[in-house]
């Protein structure tokens, strides 16, 4: 078994600011998550730190990711990049410290930027390091770098329309946890009739159908949201069970559409 250091599920903050970020963050604190992911490219850094700084509940309870973006992969700039990163943060280390996108066109070496991730952590800035958005190929030159047993997770899009099943099993396979992004397809599970057929079997939501879906497969998920409602419905889908011809017309649903694809993501996995 992999080793679960990864509270499940973690509170995603894309998109969120200001005193929506604040509120939805204690609101998740409150609830029961102890994993809160941000990244540089977020911008609200500072306001997560903030927030977490505000709650009631210590920061050596929470489980912090940030990432590093691709415009810092530069061994120096990373290095910088992290350093700013936890002041914006306000704490001495992060949990989990990603590089969010490979570089494009491999324009920084994956070596130079990987090996100063890893000198990032051995100074104690990161307890744990990882990739995101990198392909099966990806994945195993990240390995020839670091070696077996340094990469965290690899942290990519799986929703009921995206499996990505060939590079879920392949990290499994090299004993990386999967964390799925964007796990409600930006709240395109809402409107499914299969996943909305089960729901009701449940009496639940879809959204929390496909939740309790992405748990039993074995991953980590980091939902997003700014209801306080649907906050605590979110980890309570964790709590379902879900029977083998349920999971079997989940993974019907599965129609390679890619949500998160900009102009510099790599060569995806078919």
């Amino acid at each position: 078994m992999m080793q679960n250091v990864m509270p499940n599920p973690g509170f995603g903050t894309f998109r969120l600011e200001g005193d929506t970020l604040k509120q939805s963050i204690h609101a998740a604190l409150e609830a029961g998550y102890r994993h809160i992911d941000t990244a540089q490219f977020y911008g609200n850094e500072a306001e997560v730190g903030a927030a977490i700084h505000d709650s009631d509940v210590h920061r050596s309870d929470i489980f912090l990711t940030t990432k590093v973006w691709f415009d810092n992969l530069e061994p120096a700039t990373l290095k910088t990049s992290v350093d700013e990163s936890l002041q914006k943060l306000d704490t001495g280390y992060v949990d989990l410290l990603l590089i969010h996108w490979p570089s494009p066109k491999n324009e920084v070496p994956m070596a130079d930027y990987l090996t100063a991730l890893k000198e990032v952590k051995a100074e104690g800035k990161a307890r744990h390091i990882g990739i995101s958005n990198f392909t099966c190929e990806q994945v195993d030159e990240a390995i020839s770098i670091l070696g077996k047993g340094e990469i965290l997770t690899n942290q990519i899009e799986v929703h009921p329309f995206l499996q990505n099943r060939k590079l879920v099993d392949h990290c499994e396979q090299q004993g990386i946890q999967v964390t799925a992004f964007m796990p409600l397809a930006v709240g395109k599970v809402m409107e499914d009739p299969t996943l909305q057929k089960i729901a009701d079997t449940h009496g639940v939501t879809p959204a929390q159908i496909t939740l309790a879906w992405i748990k039993q497969r074995n991953m980590i998920t980091i939902p997003s949201s700014t209801k306080a409602r649907n906050i605590q419905s979110n980890i309570s889908a964790f709590d379902l069970v879900l029977s083998d011809s349920e999971m079997a017309d989940i993974a019907m649903l599965d129609r390679q559409e890619r949500i998160a694809n900009p102009d510099f993501a790599p060569a995806w996995d078919e």
